[in-house]
């Protein structure tokens, strides 16, 4: 069986995807747009003197070729999963859709934050991890998934709180919940990731205990970060209903989470004494949820969040 990934991998999350497949003996190749770049400095002057004169992305436009050029190398697939399609013009998914039998979608975002109505008609199954998406167009629902080896559980860690996200709205937020923590005389620790982080820095925000920084952090270091707390910190943006992949990765490695993200208790692994749903003026952050231990998932529920389940489900496999 031949199976392509198509997406803008940022993150590298989706080549885990890839890995589980070709361990599987199945030949699988990831198309990453989000590793293209521009061949020299030149080319990059040239695309913005495109995008601002002729309001043409010389760079999407480059992407999207290498996308076909990829799988004339490639060849028939059997199936093909794009994630977040909405980023592909529609010209060229009819051309990508030639290339399979199987045309599938992963909708990891949902589409009030990045609409994609103008191409899911194309595809012939269509996955989502927001339950309202799902539930209003019928996609099926799907999670992300758990990537990381299962841990041993540790009590013994540098911090109560752990929070690694982006620079945006979010921070108005994580400076209000940490200063609930300090009154708690409880330790924390921050890494915030984007472009205007400089404005932090040059405000003396960055400790010991907080970093911002502009460079993205590697993908494989992010556990890293996240085993030296007790508790991780989930802000989600407007918007957003679907589970971050930071829930998974505190299921792998044991970790307690507070969220903001109220459909949580939906889910069969939810746990009031390991996932804490923050209300909206954020009253009901206790001391006492930083004091007791994390209670494992019945080995089932743990299985069904896997990344192997995960391919199973979404490619149909045995």
């Amino acid at each position: 069986m031949k199976i392509c990934v198509i997406s803008f991998d940022f993150w590298q999350y989706d080549a885990h995807i890839v890995h589980v497949l070709q361990k599987m003996g199945i030949d699988a190749h990831h198309i990453n747009l989000g590793a293209y770049q521009h061949k020299n400095l030149a080319a990059r002057i040239k695309n913005a003197f495109s995008k601002v004169f002729l309001k043409k992305n010389l760079k999407k436009q480059q992407r999207q070729q290498l996308i076909l050029d990829s799988l004339k190398k490639f060849g028939k697939q059997d199936q093909i999963l794009v994630i977040n399609p909405e980023q592909i013009d529609r010209e060229y998914h009819l051309e990508i859709k030639k290339y399979t039998s199987r045309y599938i979608a992963y909708l990891y975002d949902s589409l009030a934050r990045n609409p994609a109505e103008h191409v899911l008609d194309l595809f012939d199954k269509i996955f989502s991890f927001d339950k309202n998406d799902s539930e209003k167009h019928g996609f099926e629902l799907i999670t992300n998934y758990n990537y990381l080896p299962e841990s041993q559980y540790n009590k013994n860690t540098k911090y109560d709180l752990v929070y690694l996200a982006s620079f945006d709205e979010r921070l108005l937020v994580l400076y209000k919940i940490l200063e609930k923590i300090e009154n708690f005389g409880l330790k924390y620790f921050y890494v915030i990731v984007g472009k205007k982080t400089w404005k932090k820095q040059v405000s003396g925000k960055t400790a010991a205990n907080r970093t911002y920084t502009r460079k993205r952090i590697q993908h494989k270091e992010i556990p890293k970060y996240y085993q030296q707390g007790k508790v991780i910190l989930d802000l989600v943006r407007e918007n957003q209903y679907g589970l971050s992949f930071r829930i998974f990765e505190a299921m792998a490695l044991k970790k307690k989470v507070i969220t903001n993200n109220a459909t949580i208790a939906e889910y069969d692994f939810y746990n009031p004494k390991n996932i804490l749903i923050l209300k909206d003026d954020l009253s009901n952050i206790e001391k006492s949820f930083f004091g007791s231990d994390y209670e494992d998932l019945p080995k089932e529920i743990y299985e069904k969040y896997t990344l192997n389940n995960w391919v199973k489900t979404v490619f149909e496999l045995q």
